[in-house]
């Protein structure tokens, strides 16, 4: 199977926060935006694999500034890292707002997806190109966060982390 380069499945989502999106202090609610960055995600996944997708992890969502009624939505989502049968996705929020004419980060995260055969059953998928110094640091990282998603998940033991062992223990 031929890898594939991450810029290949950039996929950059725009919504709007309208008043059925947001809490009662006029801001968006997460859960929306967390909803909005699950298709963000899953489509930069299936643009990679060709496949269909299912979400198997969402990390840590840390909500750094608001999104207003009536600001704009910009959600940017690429692949990081591909494992087996398994893909990182890292996603950028920005809100936007037009009327004061400026763009402000929100959040980031990092979802993890699965491809799918036609029996659904997980398949293969390709590597990823990295080209970018930014590109490089994020796959560098993604075999990191990967082992605490496992250990986290109960599917790896904390021993078995050889990666997150190296960050806290010297030979």
């Amino acid at each position: 199977m031929e890898g594939k380069k991450a810029v290949e499945s950039l996929i950059i989502m725009t919504e709007i926060v309208l008043p059925n999106d947001t809490n009662v202090f006029g801001n968006l609610m997460g859960g929306r935006l967390m909803y909005w960055m699950d298709i963000a995600a899953a489509l930069a996944a299936q643009k990679h694999c060709n496949a269909p997708v299912v979400t198997a992890s969402v990390d840590n969502i840390s909500f750094e500034n608001p999104i207003k009624l009536g600001n704009a939505v910009h959600i940017e989502a690429k692949v990081t890292r591909s494992f087996n049968t398994s893909m990182e996705v890292h996603m950028k929020v920005w809100g936007e707002d037009f009327t004061q004419q400026y763009k402000y980060k929100s959040n980031e995260a990092y979802y993890t997806f699965v491809a799918l055969d036609p029996d659904r059953k997980p398949r293969h998928v390709p590597q990823l190109i990295t080209e970018t110094e930014e590109e490089k640091k994020l796959f560098e990282g993604a075999l990191r966060r990967r082992q605490l998603r496992l250990i986290l998940g109960g599917k790896m033991k904390p021993d078995d982390a050889v990666e997150l062992k190296a960050l806290f223990f010297k030979d």
